[in-house]
């Protein structure tokens, strides 16, 4: 467990590198890879990014038909009351 020293000192680590990037920013709009590299690999450990599932599309006649079936349930389930 790490105690709250070790957990301040690791905060101002991170905010010495954040000010360091937001003035080469400012200043050029360039960041050196080196810089961009470290962080951007602790970004990733974090949060992995999701993939976007491919949305797969149906065809009018097929939309067509999955409706056709689901009237003739509905047509049965309504007779048996």
């Amino acid at each position: 467990m790490m105690t709250n020293d070790s957990i301040i000192a690791l905060i101002d680590q991170e905010i010495a590198k954040l000010t360091q990037v937001r003035a080469l920013l400012a200043t050029t709009g360039k960041v050196a890879a080196k810089v961009t590299d470290h962080i951007a690999k602790k970004a990733t450990k974090a949060a992995p990014a999701k993939k976007a599932k491919k949305r797969r599309v149906l065809s009018p006649e097929a939309r067509k038909r999955i409706a056709d079936a689901q009237r003739k349930r509905w047509a049965a389930q309504k007779a048996r009351k």
